[in-house]
């Protein structure tokens, strides 16, 4: 039925959408699994997070973030909030996944993928 070639592929790229953290931005803070602020500088991050290309780069991890057009799809829903007083969790985007990580201890590490 399928030749070796896309059954390679098909079963790449299922493994690729189990392991990653899907993200998925709602419009209201009701919607959301938890509420996001961006700070500007690292040491105010709990968390450092490199957003990446494709859902298999994500690696299962909360620190690299793959972002989905449906709710369906996403592992966690986030909002983002204007204040820091009203977020769960306060990120700073770097550039390398070699930055990504956890800058503190938080309640939702291990939670977000």
């Amino acid at each position: 039925m399928y030749t070796t070639i896309q059954k390679v592929i098909l079963i790449l790229s299922i493994f690729s959408l189990l392991f990653s953290a899907k993200i998925y931005v709602v419009d209201y803070p009701g919607q959301a699994d938890f509420k996001v602020y961006k700070v500007k500088y690292r040491g105010q991050a709990d968390l450092l997070v490199h957003e990446v290309d494709y859902p298999g780069q994500a690696n299962h991890s909360d620190e690299k973030w793959y972002y989905v057009k449906y709710p369906g799809q996403a592992d966690s829903k986030i909002y983002w909030v204007k204040y820091p007083g009203q977020a769960d969790i306060k990120i700073k985007f770097v550039k390398y996944q070699g930055q990504a990580g956890w800058n503190k201890s938080h309640q939702l590490v291990g939670r977000i993928n």
